[in-house]
């Protein structure tokens, strides 16, 4: 209703003025989020698909999802299939974004929305997490399948989470790229290579967010989910304003002193394109003991807190990919 008010006041204007100059500073004003937002509703996010996604990303059947490997096939096939029920575009007319991974044939699952805009469209946000795990390791209670769910099927299950909720919306004025990337566990491979495609394409990718371990609750935290290189942007502020309800995120000191903002898949972005690219994270180092380990199974996972970490974190997506212009700062 608020749209279409928008929309008959606009006709009335340049009905009135019938200049270009007019009508164009009309558009600006009746596209502000200030107008629009409040009127969107954001669905929740579904607790029990997100535990669907891990559960079969974590399976023993896709044997640790090791770059090159049969189970990262499957994997991959499977990812495709969610991002075409949820009604997202292939990237670039293919969901396999393929490449060389230290000589296996290696593959990101990349799909996009379209933004709306006339002009905010031709920039684009990426929405991302690794898929990839270790595959087989020294066997623990006779055990050798490192199932990686929460490393990293629960960021990929967000991600398949925030694609469906910014699908049922319908309302995103830049472009949103979801990539799910692969040989991350080889040294950034899938990211680093899916940044250089996009930079030599010419892509305008304004900003790069990032999902790697959001399967079990912070510890005594305030905050849901810390941020990676929290202060090399405002991406924290803007969340954090973003949602009234409670306080999205904050900056780890155990993370700043790990130097986590460079060992995930959000660095190749912030390389390539000198733009705020970050990832949200709930590993705090005391709430999980089974990292590269057997023990990683999708019994260690609580997928109603990454359900409330997404719901958590949705207004501060709908400000990117709409409105907020995030900004870089200084270094951490």
């Amino acid at each position: 209703m608020k749209r279409i008010l928008i929309i008959l006041t606009a006709a009335v204007l340049i009905a009135s003025c019938g200049t270009q100059k007019k009508v164009a500073k009309l558009e600006k004003t009746a596209e502000t989020m200030s107008q629009i937002l409040p009127g969107i509703k954001i669905p929740k996010a579904s607790a029990s698909q997100i535990l669907n996604d891990v559960t079969y990303l974590a399976s023993d059947e896709l044997e640790g999802r090791d770059t090159g490997s049969e189970g990262i096939l499957t994997a991959a096939k499977y990812l495709q299939n969610r991002l075409h029920e949820i009604g997202l575009q292939p990237y670039r007319d293919d969901f396999f974004d393929n490449f060389q991974a230290q000589g296996e044939k290696a593959f990101n699952i990349v799909g996009m929305l379209p933004g709306t805009d006339g002009v905010l469209k031709n920039e684009v946000v990426v929405i991302g997490a690794h898929y990839d795990h270790i595959g087989f390791m020294k066997a623990v209670a006779g055990d050798s399948i490192a199932n990686g769910a929460n490393d990293n099927a629960t960021g990929t299950a967000s991600v398949l989470a925030i694609a469906e909720s910014l699908k049922a919306i319908d309302f995103n004025r830049r472009t949103v790229v979801f990539a799910l990337f692969s040989a991350e566990e080889k040294g950034l491979i899938g990211s680093k290579h899916l940044a250089k495609r996009m930079k030599a394409e010419k892509e305008n990718v304004v900003a790069m967010i990032n999902f790697e371990m959001t399967g079990t609750p912070m510890v005594e935290s305030e905050y849901i989910a810390y941020l990676t290189g929290y202060d090399k942007s405002n991406m924290g502020a803007v969340f954090n304003k973003a949602n009234p309800s409670r306080l999205v995120t904050g900056k780890l000191e155990a993370a700043a002193e790990m130097n986590l903002f460079m060992r995930s898949d959000n660095f190749p972005f912030y390389e390539e394109f000198e733009i705020p690219a970050q990832t949200f994270c709930t590993f705090d180092f005391t709430n999980f003991d089974h990292y590269h380990q057997p023990g990683d199974e999708v019994s260690q996972i609580d997928s109603r807190h990454m359900a409330a970490v997404v719901d958590a974190i949705m207004p501060g997506i709908m400000k990117v990919v709409n409105d907020e212009r995030l900004k870089v700062m200084g270094n951490e």
